[in-house]
């Protein structure tokens, strides 16, 4: 009978026992003991790690995970990637058993390697960083043109609101940090530190004026860890960031996968909706063993639609035992939140963060570019009018009347579906332009979230719903009441497109400018 009784104590518990246990025999005992009660795989795992630290060695016994595969926590990286101070020994080429290699290379008879063939040839394993030390949320503000996107003040005005109520939660002031980079950026940090920042860390090189894949990622990655000059980095005293935000724009969303993989931690894409509290979890791949209920402090759930379209799913980033992950990370959708007014005399702190970017980094050289027009952004207006494929009886005459509508309210944009953008219609030329992809609302399109929406001839696709399901006020007009969009309106009016819009037109211009929702479902005052 040992002194420790591993039935008694969770995997933690068991753990902390295990410092004050010296003596091999019974550090054996305690592993024969778990072995044959639970015979938890972190249990034993944590037994033999004390054995290794007394000097000792585990009976021969199969335990654990078998040689050659990775662990959970612990992943692969080159010696270049990871440094001098990776864990791990280095390998001999000279010591390569002839066997591992392929037939025609031990006769002599290898091609040259063109460093593509092998990938993976000199990774090894490194454990993933344990009780680390983690703070602050981080926002990536991408800038396009020398100014911030409307997204990154977005992220800004939502980061302020998390982190002040995270103080009011846990009674730890945490700060919201800005960090971006380009060939003149200085002035953006500060302007991020009017729209809600605490700290804002900025990056500036000539060669940064466009996105790129590998500086940005290299570039943001060294900024997390806190790597670089004392005077660049002795604003903190922490691991990785806690929690760190990104746009969902094509740049935001290669840059968020890339600097979370560097940082060896999760990602979760698209997201709409973002909060912090507490969660109890019960999965015994998180607590380490089966039965067993953790709540775990200070988790950002965050929401994204689903594939379906018609639910939302909250992803969270949990710890396993024995690994943390973080930052939890998260993309975000333009648009889903509002940006604080910005207060111009705000304190915060400005950082120029130093690091040595290599010509190999740029690789690729822009030489010549032609600029496209602006195109059109939906995002922003109280009033969207949206139309679909029940405008096909007469395409020019729909498109008029959804302008109609649209020109009588003070602040209102015309989309349309993919529907309209992949059909064979043919439009006018007056209406034409209306009818391109660049209007497009939808999951390959626009993002909107409009005071009022209104869907004329639309269906209800899933990959429609994700582009406009944030809208505070829906109102579907359509001549099939079985049309999926009924399920996820607000108002729902029966009726022919050409009959109902220009009736909504009506009433609207009456003069009625603070018209409620009420109003525009009834079309005026006869009902349909």
């Amino acid at each position: 009978m040992t002194a420790i009784d591993p039935d008694d104590h969770t995997v933690d518990e068991l753990t902390e026992e295990l410092e004050t246990v010296d003596d091999e025999d019974e550090l054996q005992a305690i592993l024969e003991a778990e072995r044959a009660g639970q015979d938890r795989a972190t249990a034993r795992e944590a037994v033999h790690r004390r054995l290794e630290e007394t000097g000792a060695e585990a009976d021969d016994e199969s335990d654990g995970v078998e040689e050659g595969t990775e662990t959970e926590g612990e992943y692969e990286e080159t010696k270049e990637d990871v440094g001098d101070e990776a864990e791990g020994e280095d390998v001999d080429e000279d010591e390569i058993d002839e066997s591992e290699t392929e037939p025609d290379e031990a006769e002599g008879e290898a091609e040259e390697d063109d460093g593509l063939s092998h990938p993976t040839r000199d990774k090894k394993h490194i454990r993933a960083l344990e009780d680390g030390d983690y703070a602050d949320m981080w926002i990536f503000c991408e800038t396009q043109g020398g100014e911030l996107l409307d997204v990154s003040r977005e992220m800004l005005g939502k980061g302020r609101e998390l982190m002040d109520q995270f103080e009011t939660d846990y009674g730890d002031e945490e700060d919201v940090v800005a960090f971006l980079m380009g060939d003149d950026c200085e002035d953006l940090a500060e302007e991020c530190i009017a729209y809600g920042a605490d700290v804002a860390v900025y990056h500036e090189d000539e060669r940064l004026e466009r996105f790129l894949h590998k500086p940005y990622t290299e570039i943001a990655s060294h900024m997390a860890r806190g790597e670089g000059t004392i005077e660049s980095t002795d604003w903190r005293e922490y691991d990785k960031p806690r929690y760190i935000l990104f746009p969902a724009t094509n740049n935001g969303r290669d840059l968020s996968a890339k600097v979370q993989a560097e940082l060896d931690s999760g990602l979760a894409s698209d997201c709409s909706d973002l909060f912090i509290e507490e969660n109890e979890i019960s999965n015994p791949v998180k607590t380490g063993e089966p039965g067993v209920k953790k709540t775990v402090e200070k988790v950002l759930h965050m929401k994204r639609p689903d594939f379906s379209g018609f639910e939302y799913s909250t992803i969270l980033c949990l710890d396993n035992p024995d690994r943390d992950f973080h930052p939890q990370g998260a993309s975000v959708i333009p648009g889903s939140f509002e940006p604080i007014e910005p207060d111009a005399d705000r304190d915060g702190l400005v950082v120029e963060h130093e690091m040595e970017l290599p010509d190999d980094w740029f690789r690729v050289e822009i030489t010549e570019y032609d600029q496209l027009e602006a195109g059109i952004d939906l995002t922003g207006h109280d009033v969207i009018v949206c139309l679909g494929r029940g405008i096909g009886d007469d395409p020019t005459e729909g498109m008029e009347l959804g302008l109609d509508l649209v020109d009588a309210f003070e602040d209102a944009e015309l989309g349309i579906t993919r529907g309209i953008v992949t059909s064979s219609y043919q439009f006018e030329g007056h209406v034409e332009a209306y009818s391109k992809e660049e209007r497009q609302i939808g999951e390959t399109g626009q993002v909107v979230a409009p005071t009022i929406y209104i869907a004329a001839g639309v269906s209800g696709a899933v990959q429609h719903k994700v582009g406009m399901d944030e809208s505070d006020t829906i109102i579907a007009i359509n001549t099939d009441t079985d049309a999926r969009i009924r399920d996820f309106s607000d108002y729902f009016i029966e009726g022919d497109l050409f009959e109902v819009l220009p009736r909504l037109t009506e009433a609207v211009e009456s003069g009625e400018t603070d018209l409620e929702p009420e109003a525009v479902a009834d079309g005026g005052e006869d009902d349909d």
